[in-house]
């Protein structure tokens, strides 16, 4: 007799993916780090519900150090500007 755990429940497969599948927030972070403009982390704060040290992180840790961007800022009239410096990607060592 096979033993259930309490609230288990049989899943159905989950359809394939179309093509329309909604982009990652990790992607339309990039996203917006890729416009000529950039984006400031208040912008990015509000677009995704972040706190600002929260945006900070995912610039810092996924997209930096796990990802290998390029991620620079300078310091503009609107405040702190970031953006993804594209072909000058970190080598991996």
């Amino acid at each position: 007799m096979a033993i259930r755990k309490r609230g288990a429940t049989a899943k159905a497969a989950k359809p394939v993916a179309s093509e329309s599948k909604r982009p990652t927030k990790q992607q339309r972070m990039i996203d917006m780090l890729r416009r000529p403009e950039g984006a400031t982390i208040p912008q990015l704060s509000k677009a995704f519900g972040w706190e600002p040290h929260t945006v900070r992180g995912a610039i810092s840790g996924a997209l930096k150090k796990k990802l290998g961007l390029r991620v620079v800022s300078e310091k503009a009239e609107r405040g702190r500007v970031y953006r993804i410096n594209e072909g000058t990607a970190k080598r991996a060592a």
